[in-house]
């Protein structure tokens, strides 16, 4: 199987732990499992002071395993630092809620956009809304500010941007299928 054969290079590619390794997608093609050890197959070459310089479209196998990150947009490099200082880049956290009633949708809005002074930025859909979070320690006061207005809250996450959400918003478009090979990060 293509999966296999994937296993076979880069097996092949590891047993004189080089010094220097390129890794083209080096997880395509791979079950779950088997990426997972070759992400600890990685750090483990990059603990014993090898140089990995990998390219992958796959942006959370970048999260998790590169010290530097470049982004490249048409074959240039248009971003490139650490996961966090690319994050940090297109803004800080977000909250989302899930409502336990969608009705009160519209209230919930403007309650989250006063009490956060985000209101412009708020992105209803589907009873759920997001929301620019500018200091993760008002949550807890949020989650309050909706009791105190007898609105239910099924579901509440805060989260950092994610690669993908940096890749997008800094090249302004999504990855096109026929331009794969033109847009990766590495």
């Amino acid at each position: 199987s293509g999966g296999m054969r994937r296993r076979l290079d880069l097996a092949a590619s590891l047993i004189s732990t080089p010094p220097l390794l390129f890794l083209d997608e080096p997880t395509t093609g791979l079950d779950p499992r088997t990426r997972a050890q070759m992400w600890d197959t990685i750090r483990r070459l990059v603990r014993e002071g090898a140089t990995v310089l990998l390219t992958t479209q796959y942006l959370d196998e970048a999260d998790q395993l590169a010290d530097r990150i470049a982004v490249i947009d048409r074959g240039k490099v248009i971003a490139d630092g650490t996961a966090d200082e690319l994050k940090a880049s297109i803004g800080g956290a977000s909250v989302h809620l899930t409502l336990v009633d969608p009705e009160q949708l519209d209230e919930a809005r403007r309650i989250v956009g006063d009490f956060l002074d985000v209101s412009a930025q708020i992105s209803p859909e589907a009873g759920r809304l997001t929301a620019p979070l500018p200091d993760p320690n008002l949550t807890a006061d949020l989650l309050i500010r909706l009791r105190d207005w007898e609105i239910g809250v099924e579901e509440i996450t805060v989260s950092k941007p994610t690669l993908d959400e940096v890749f997008l918003t800094i090249t302004g478009h999504p990855a096109d299928e026929s331009d794969d090979t033109e847009r990766s990060a590495a």
